[in-house]
């Protein structure tokens, strides 16, 4: 009898996962799981049941070098081919500077410590800024890239309070303000905003909030709907907006979108179409010299990202993912008090079984180049029988092939933007 294991088609190997790890362009840490505000929309809140109970714990610093060190094994290998010399140290809670010891700690050693000498390191956070007074000059010294989360004007920020209930809006405008006017230059080229999109503001709100009092154009994000509780379904449904029906209802969309570029899913969509189906758009020397039909290129099912290949997430308690947006029952290794547990391949046989159950229909959907689809944001990725809700017929292919034609025929300069300040850059 044939051992089902090896009847399973090799869509990546554990080779795939070790270049990843080679190459990746950030790691973040979860520094604590604490946090010194309680917004009702909360990925670790009252809505989902996809995390570990959040018990204000703290990260190591020993854990977090051990990781690093571990990387720069890779780094320093024949498996590094990155043409991106930088990577990213990043900070993310709860609210990371509750535990600016372990900041610290980890800045000094990428600072003093030759890890990797072909690698350059700039460090980010998000943060709320609630204690971002006590820790502005640190973090200006240090260059960071601070993306600040706050939705808007007071009203549009309601959601965002502390443990006692009270709103938390004057407080961060009121340490964000002190940090534009005690370095301006650094405010105007390090300091970013995040907003969440929900019933209490709109695309259009947030915008001329940030665009008036910051002149910056913020990132907006809806919130997550994976691992929301049953519970809490309509609940969630009530807050939840969704960004392009928003957006398209504001008054001068148009200028908006313009103006948002990059951070617009509309031009996203756009460029990724582009990218991906015109003949006049080349990923490499190769497509350009033989063509892009002449290429074979390896196609795995899904959209999903290649592990690690974008970021290496580790979570207050240890645990290693892809990213900070999926359930932590989803780890591919672990620090502990034994080091560093990742198995390339076993990596690997997880990724070719979650591939194996969507093959079928991945093969057949015409939009298959351009896959955005996770396979972690698919419900039922761990019964038998998955439904990828990505998939697109010929007929609906046809449809989104002529909405992005359509969209670029109203807005022709986009693809001299889109030529110039994405792709080329």
């Amino acid at each position: 009898m044939v051992n089902k294991r090896e009847t399973i088609k090799t869509y990546l190997t554990g080779k795939d996962i070790k270049e990843s790890l080679a190459n990746t362009p950030q790691v973040t840490f979860e520094v604590t799981d604490g946090c010194n505000l309680k917004c009702e929309y909360c990925g670790y809140g009252m809505f989902y049941d996809n995390y570990e109970k959040r018990e204000n714990k703290n990260l190591s610093p020993e854990r977090a070098i051990e990781l690093l060190c571990y990387l720069a094994e890779y780094w320093n290998s024949t498996l590094n081919v990155s043409s991106q010399k930088n990577v990213y140290i990043s900070f993310y809670g709860g609210e990371p500077l509750m535990n600016m010891s372990f900041i610290q700690k980890v800045v000094d050693f990428i600072e003093n410590e030759i890890i990797c000498p072909t690698r350059h390191f700039t460090f980010s956070m998000t943060t709320n800024a609630i204690l971002l007074d006590k820790y502005m000059d640190y973090l200006a010294e240090h260059r960071f890239s601070l993306l600040i989360s706050l939705d808007g004007n007071e009203e549009n920020t309601s959601y965002r309070m502390d443990h006692s209930g009270k709103p938390a809006y004057q407080r961060i405008v009121k340490n964000v303000d002190k940090l534009r006017e005690k370095y301006p230059v650094f405010f105007n080229e390090h300091v970013n905003f995040n907003s969440v999109l929900h019933n209490r503001n709109s695309v259009e709100s947030i915008y001329y909030f940030f665009k008036e009092k910051y002149n910056k154009i913020p990132s907006i994000g809806e919130l997550n709907n994976m691992g929301i509780r049953e519970d809490r379904q309509e609940e969630f449904m009530r807050a939840y907006r969704n960004s392009y029906e928003s957006l398209h209802q504001a008054e001068h969309y148009e200028e908006i979108e313009r103006d948002m570029f990059t951070k617009s899913g509309s031009f996203m969509g756009l460029t990724t179409y582009l990218m991906q189906y015109s003949d006049f758009v080349y990923n490499n020397y190769n497509e350009l010299l033989f063509g892009k039909e002449k290429m074979q290129y390896r196609i795995i099912p899904t959209g999903t990202c290649m592990p690690f290949s974008k970021k290496i997430f580790v979570t207050v308690n240890g645990k290693i993912l892809t990213c900070e947006r999926i359930g932590h029952q989803f780890a591919l290794g672990e620090i502990n008090d034994k080091g560093i547990n990742i198995d390339a391949e076993k990596i690997a046989e997880k990724y070719n079984r979650y591939y194996a159950k969507l093959d079928r229909q991945c093969s057949s959907c015409y939009n298959k180049k351009a896959c955005k689809q996770c396979i972690y944001n698919l419900p039922d990725i761990d019964e038998e029988r998955v439904v990828c809700h990505g998939y697109m017929s010929k007929k609906q292919f046809e449809e989104y092939e002529n909405s992005q034609l359509s969209y670029l025929s109203e807005n022709p300069d986009f693809y001299q933007l889109i030529m110039t300040e994405v792709i080329v850059k």
